[in-house]
Parts: C-alpha cells; structure tokens; sequence
C-alpha cells in the first residue's frame, strides 16, 4: 500500500508540474493498451472561473505519466486487485486532493 501511495503521489505532482498555471482542477482520462507500453489521454483542465479547456503536456509528462501508470496497474495486480484498462484522474489542484475512477473491460 505504501508504494501505491508514492505513485499516487508522484501522478499528482507530475499533474501539477505538467498542467497550466491557471488550473484550479486538472483532469486526465487514459487508457492503457493491454501490452502496458502505451496509453491513450485526453487531458483537461477548469481555472478559476470554471472554464474548462483541454490542454497538451510535454512528450516526457506524458511518457512518465504512462510509466506510473503502468507501475500503478501492476500494484493492484500484485495485491490480488482486478485489471483496470482505464481511468479518469481528477486532481484538485487548490486541495491537492487526487482522485482515480478505473475502468474495467467488460468480460463477453
């Protein structure tokens, strides 16, 4: 638990430097393909008069993001969790509050 807990916080302040100064809340959905190398984003942001607008990080935030992520995935693999394929970060900037909704692939 206390390694999830260091990537979930190194995610937030990658957010945080990666993100534009104006945002107050900072939003990523990704999913991650299933070989683990690759994810797709979109990411977005609200500022403080709650304009939302998205927004393009550098190529390096966005291959460390998919680093912690990876790493992130195979914790919860490792403590007996299910595989998520996806997930929504919401991170409150002002509150420095971290939130992730995963996604599972539904089994047919």
């Amino acid at each position: 638990m206390a390694q999830e807990q260091d990537l979930l916080q190194e995610i937030g302040q990658l957010l945080v430097d990666a993100g534009p100064e104006s945002a107050n809340v900072i939003v990523v959905r990704a999913e991650l393909y299933p070989e683990g190398d690759a994810c797709r984003y979109e990411f977005d942001y609200v500022d403080s008069s709650d304009k939302t607008d998205w927004f393009r990080p550098a190529a390096r935030a966005v291959g460390d993001l998919t680093e912690l992520l990876v790493k992130l995935r195979n914790s919860s693999l490792l403590s007996g969790g299910a595989v998520w394929t996806k997930c929504e970060i919401n991170f409150d900037v002002l509150r420095n509050k971290l939130k992730i909704n995963y996604g599972y692939d539904k089994i047919v």
